[in-house]
């Protein structure tokens, strides 16, 4: 480029260059500064872009993890309810068997207590005969003797039922208790 001087007055002559030789480098300077922003601009992009994809990825793994967890915690509830579930039916069960157990006690009690009664009857011991009629009557043992007779005892050729027998027993009783007491106001 040529310089052309300039006149008197300090003023360019037409067609003199517009663009003195020192401003050149300022634009070539400004714009390397605005292609190095630009270029810093996408790499930090770029970088910002890369992280959030690792971000993503370890959120996609933490909540597939949670959701594996989750579904994990959801078959141990099911699991702690039909756990919790078979407790109740046993609890209910065992309660049922105790009170089977109860039952079958007092008709044992209840059983040997006629046994009883029928030997000291037999033996005409009617004070004792009245005890235990009358620990039979407190204990309400009475109503725990079956009215019908099971199968072993009418093949044995009873053909009374434990329940029939305590009543004869007690009637018979009550009746040698009244012969007793008659004989004794008639002295």
């Amino acid at each position: 480029m040529k310089l052309k001087k300039r006149n008197e007055e300090g003023l360019m002559e037409p067609g003199e260059d517009l663009t003195p030789k020192g401003k050149k480098p300022v634009v070539v300077y400004i714009m390397v500064l605005f292609i190095v922003a630009f270029l810093l601009m996408a790499w930090s992009f770029a970088s910002h872009q890369r992280s959030n994809t690792e971000a993503i990825g370890q959120l996609q793994t933490s909540v597939t993890a949670m959701q594996g967890m989750q579904n994990r915690m959801i078959s141990l509830q099911d699991e702690l309810e039909a756990a919790q579930s078979k407790i109740q039916e046993l609890e209910r069960q065992a309660e049922l068997r105790d009170s089977e157990m109860k039952a079958y006690d007092r008709q044992y009690t209840a059983l040997s207590r006629l046994y009883f009664l029928e030997r000291l009857y037999r033996q005409e011991d009617l004070e004792s005969c009245r005890k235990v009629i009358d620990r039979m009557e407190e204990d309400d043992l009475a109503v725990c003797l079956s009215e019908n007779l099971p199968l072993s005892e009418q093949e044995l050729g009873l053909t009374v039922s434990p329940r029939e027998r305590y009543r004869q027993l007690k009637e018979a009783v009550e009746a040698r208790e009244a012969e007793a007491g008659d004989q004794e106001t008639a002295q």
